[in-house]
């Protein structure tokens, strides 16, 4: 009765494990409590996420080329791993299984070694120095300046836009005429464009309505404009539409 128990536990599992990893690796729980998960010569080329309760873990002879930071930090039941047979790229990102391989030299099978750069090909990931990654750090600083000046930089643009943006709808415009231009003639005004001409007409609208004149609602090219009631028009530019016009 209790072997057909310890079987069913043994099962269940198992079927744990594979539902965990989803990956092909097979599973199979130990007489002494935890998990085996053998992932080994399946052209892995990232480690799966693995049961908290992994006792061996065998992934030797894929392609990983890293491990991510981390990955075996949960796994404290971890007794036997096998890394060997993969082709390790040994840049900064090897750092953190260095580190891991250093304090648990007495659980790996065998040593996993560098593949690429050329110039440590053959070398024991182990064996590597302090000193091989203490530009990682520098290159890590970097680039974590780079984004803080450019975000700051990001954000100086955008306030001054809305700064720009504030400031132009306070801005008065001046627009200075010489004396000689002051006899403008309807005909000037034809050769507007018609948005032109329409604002100009509003204006004049405006004015004569002001004044109890209803004079100007005519159309403007038979008379030249009454430079009478330029005063007028220059008051309603400067109060409605904040433009102001000085004779120079």
């Amino acid at each position: 009765m209790f072997f057909a128990l310890d079987i069913a536990v043994f099962l269940l599992m198992a079927t744990l494990c594979a539902h965990a990893i989803r990956q092909p690796c097979a599973c199979a729980a130990l007489l002494l409590g935890g998990l085996k998960v053998n992932c080994s010569t399946l052209n892995l080329m990232e480690l799966p996420p693995l049961p908290l309760d992994t006792t061996e873990l065998y992934v030797q002879n894929n392609r990983l080329t890293t491990v991510s930071p981390g990955q075996f930090d949960k796994l404290l039941s971890l007794k036997r791993v096998s890394l060997s047979g993969n082709p390790f790229h040994c840049d900064c990102r090897i750092q953190y299984l260095r580190n891991w391989l250093l304090k648990n030299r007495a659980i790996v099978l065998k040593e996993p070694i560098c593949v690429s750069p050329s110039f440590v090909a053959h070398k024991a990931i182990t064996e590597l120095s302090d000193d091989y990654f203490s530009t990682c750090v520098l290159e890590r600083c970097t680039d974590e300046t780079y984004n803080i000046i450019l975000g700051l930089m990001l954000i100086g643009v955008i306030v001054l836009l809305l700064c720009s943006f504030r400031l132009a709808r306070k801005s008065t415009f001046t627009l200075y005429i010489d004396e000689s231009h002051v006899g403008f003639q309807a005909n000037y005004f034809r050769s507007m464009k018609p948005k032109h001409r329409r604002r100009l007409l509003t204006v004049l609208s405006e004015v004569s309505e002001d004044s109890g004149s209803h004079n100007y609602k005519e159309n403007l090219e038979r008379p030249p404009v009454n430079m009478e009631l330029l005063p007028q028009v220059l008051d309603v530019l400067h109060k409605k539409h904040n433009i102001k016009i000085k004779a120079s």
